[in-house]
């Protein structure tokens, strides 16, 4: 699977948000400054030739919709980050994070928790 790039990925943002959108209601979701609309046009057409999204015609324009999920996406992410930066290693990551912000006990065993209580769904 490709990367975006991080404009790429603040559309794809707005996308996986709203499910369906023009190009001006991409931009309305936008933080300031925003984009001009030509720019948000391009990178939309890019996404589209990457795969990530597809179009309808609607009257004269086009309404996009993402054609992978968000969570997809993050696992792919997630995974080439482990790989690239940890030696495949998901303990070294989490070791990593936990060490460099911080995280007191109680937060870490909240997380133990989340964790449980998803893989029990």
């Amino acid at each position: 699977m490709k990367q975006l790039t991080k404009a790429e990925e603040d559309i794809m943002q707005v996308l996986w948000l709203l499910k369906m959108a023009n190009v001006k209601q991409i931009i309305d979701e936008l933080p300031e400054p925003k984009p001009a609309y030509n720019t948000v046009s391009t990178i939309v057409r890019i996404l589209e030739s990457k795969g990530f999204v597809d179009y309808k015609k609607k009257g004269k324009g086009h309404i996009y919709f993402p054609l992978l999920k968000k969570q997809d996406y993050s696992n792919q992410s997630i995974n080439k980050l482990v790989d690239n930066y940890f030696q495949g290693s998901f303990k070294s990551m989490v070791s990593f994070f936990v060490k460099k912000n911080d995280v007191n006990l109680n937060d870490l065993e909240s997380v133990l928790k989340e964790i449980e209580k998803d893989t029990k769904k």
